[in-house]
């Protein structure tokens, strides 16, 4: 039954690499277990739609539902503007202030792609108009919506706690080290390549002026940057649950955008929903279809098959969480960040524990390298949507994307790896263990 276990992997791959939709690839691997290997198909369809009605998952669509609304408030104009005021006359400035600002919408919704399409419409035509290369521009805003993923509150994190029982405001905490190493990277790479460009600077300020214009931004960015205090604030200091802090998040984010900021009428208050409702469909099938073959993997012994082969290749930890991380690189370019957590969290875990490294650990781990795969060719959805918006060539954005993933990314990646009090300090801090 192992065999035809690889077997049924082999077809999703296949399918995957077709570019057939991703229900049906996983469908494939299920008909595969169902058909070759006599897999109970009631059973495990029956075990996958109860495990739909956890309470947990409820925050999945709040969250999403809560940062399009407030996209398509307007907010992203004034945190541009507001952390503009204070690097935007220092030469690269107007880049550091795509990867915080992309930071900061990340906390705000949970999603790369939600960052990418709040932030690029503003920001790649006015970095093109202060001197950056376009295609470097695009690159930039894109590889900094990863951080999305990073940034708590991320339904990648949500879906990785459930999926392995652990304690999502632990797997919040354990991604946060990372995702603002990566935004401080991004920001001196940024510094380092912009003295090649043309740059215009902004112009000096008065002092009483900059006061001025300093109060009049923070005012009006602060409804926005409430939010995420809000939400982090309540979960952490364990007022709130996740699904109570989504809740909360959608209650605040409705009167925010339509009494504010301004940009929430009718009819784009329903397109929010409407795109909400379609991406959280999307999830939730991908949930059902994944946690189905997982779940036939797990009752196969699939994962304890898989530790076993590998230690009779090797036992060195160093080697094997290279090994891991290369595996979830691939697997990262070729699904998405929330199939590729359904599918292999449940069958590395094992592994992960019995060469030492914690569940909490594996979390930053699988949300480095799964956030990498959504700029990262050949899936790179994130990079393809900044691509659509800074009307750009993939050969103007490929070189620059590769240049920021290579020294931006990739060293934290070993890091969350190999030294564990990245992802574990503010876990541990916070009282998990």
């Amino acid at each position: 039954m192992i065999e035809i276990s690889f077997l049924a992997l082999g077809v999703l791959v296949l399918l995957l690499s077709f570019g057939v939709p991703l229900p049906f690839c996983f469908g494939g691997g299920l008909m595969v277990m169902v058909l070759v290997g006599g897999a109970t198909m009631k059973g495990t369809m029956l075990w996958g739609f109860s495990q739909l009605a956890n309470p947990v998952l409820l925050c999945i669509p709040l969250f999403v539902f809560a940062g399009t609304v407030m996209s398509a408030s307007g907010i992203a104009e004034s945190l541009l503007k507001f952390v503009n005021f204070f690097v935007g006359r220092v030469r690269g400035g107007l880049g550091v202030v795509a990867s915080v600002s992309c930071a900061i919408i990340g906390a705000i919704s949970g999603s790369g792609l939600t960052g990418v399409a709040a932030t690029g419409p503003l920001l790649i035509p006015e970095m093109a108009r202060k001197g950056y290369p376009r295609g470097y521009a695009t690159a930039l805003v894109a590889n900094s919506s990863i951080l999305g993923l990073l940034i708590p509150p991320s339904v990648t994190m949500i879906i990785y706690g459930w999926v392995t029982d652990t304690s999502i405001v632990a797997c919040f905490l354990a991604t946060v080290g990372p995702g603002l190493l990566i935004t401080f990277n991004f920001s001196i790479v940024n510094l380092v390549l912009a003295r090649r460009f043309p740059l215009v600077l902004d112009p000096p300020m008065p002092r009483r002026e900059a006061v001025r214009e300093c109060a009049s931004r923070t005012s009006r960015a602060l409804p926005a940057l409430i939010m995420p205090a809000i939400i982090l604030g309540g979960i952490y200091g364990g007022i709130m649950t996740p699904t109570e802090a989504a809740a909360v998040a959608v209650v605040y984010a409705i009167p925010v955008g339509f009494m504010i900021y301004k940009g929430l009428t009718f009819q784009t208050f329903l397109k929010a929903g409407k795109e909400s409702a379609t991406a959280v469909g999307a999830i939730m099938i991908m949930i059902i279809f994944s946690l189905m073959l997982s779940q036939i993997f797990v009752m196969e012994d699939v994962p304890q098959a898989m530790v076993d082969g590998v230690f009779e290749i090797t036992t060195n930890k160093t080697l094997l969480l290279i090994l891991i991380n290369l595996l979830l690189f691939f697997v990262g370019m070729i699904v998405n960040d929330v199939t590729a957590i359904i599918l292999i969290a449940p069958l590395l875990l094992p592994l992960m524990e019995a060469i030492g490294i914690s569940p909490i650990h594996f979390a930053a781990i699988m949300g480095v390298n799964t956030a990498m795969g959504g700029v990262t060719p050949p899936y790179a959805s994130i990079l393809y949507l900044g691509m659509r918006i800074g009307e750009v060539e993939f050969t103007e954005v490929i070189k620059p994307a590769m240049t920021l993933i290579l020294f931006g990314y990739v060293p934290v990646v070993f890091l969350t790896s190999f030294w564990p009090d990245l992802a574990l300090f503010l876990p541990t801090l916070a009282g998990f263990n």
